[in-house]
């Protein structure tokens, strides 16, 4: 099952045999930035889209309480279509521009994931420097982010995103796709090796992160070598 923009643009796809699985391989490369904070208590999404990651966190981060920000009011009217569960005590869903959302949580989330964009790419007003300072204001102390950087300019994106994290800032390539995902961080983190990480973790979550978890810390072994 799949929710697409105009022409083939797929947002994403779900297997209604296994709706918390995460299809689409950008989806775990965002979620490896649980490899830097492995057991966030606030989770803050922007872009609802069928509800990937929201199921994922849900169903294998108990001990987090997820709070969506989505624009499109159609979005979130498929939300029982792509098995998006109810809200809960650890699960809310609000109708409302992404960037004025953020600004009412400062210092709030763990891990920050933005997923949002349409099909003419992510919107402006989720791309300028001021926004890339509120995700930042938005994190605790050593709390992480991770955007999908898709049919954009990338670069203009990074160096934002830089200037806001103090240079605190990893891309990971999709491999097969235009996707480009960023993570960004605050504070120092000690991430433990990738299968210490990986065991802390629900059983059902651990191969679908085990790859990108894998990337990401090549990545950072790249940048200390530094």
């Amino acid at each position: 099952m799949e929710l697409q923009f105009q022409g083939d643009v797929t947002q994403t796809r779900m297997s209604r045999w296994f709706p918390q699985r995460l299809q689409v391989g950008y989806t775990r490369s965002m979620l490896a930035a649980l490899w830097l904070h492995p057991a966030p208590r606030h989770i803050g999404i922007i872009g609802l889209g069928g509800g990937a990651q929201a199921k994922f966190c849900h169903r294998y981060l108990p001990q987090a309480c997820i709070e969506v920000a989505e624009s499109a009011a159609a979005v979130i009217a498929l939300r029982d279509a792509f098995r998006i569960p109810a809200d809960d005590a650890r699960l809310r869903v609000e109708c409302i521009d992404g960037a004025r959302w953020l600004r009412r949580h400062r210092g709030r989330f763990d891990l920050l994931l933005l997923d949002a964009y349409d099909a003419q790419g992510i919107p402006a007003a989720l791309s300028t420097q001021a926004f890339y300072d509120d995700c930042h204001a938005a994190l605790g102390a050593d709390g992480v982010m991770a955007s999908n950087l898709y049919d954009t300019d990338t670069r203009s994106h990074l160096t934002r995103l830089r200037r806001s994290f103090d240079g605190r800032v990893l891309k990971l390539d999709e491999p097969g796709m235009s996707n480009k995902v960023a993570i960004a961080w605050n504070g120092a983190p000690h991430p433990a090796p990738v299968g210490v990480a990986l065991s802390a973790l629900p059983w059902g979550a651990r191969g679908q992160l085990r790859a990108g978890f894998q990337r990401l810390a090549q990545a950072w072994g790249r940048v200390a070598q530094h």
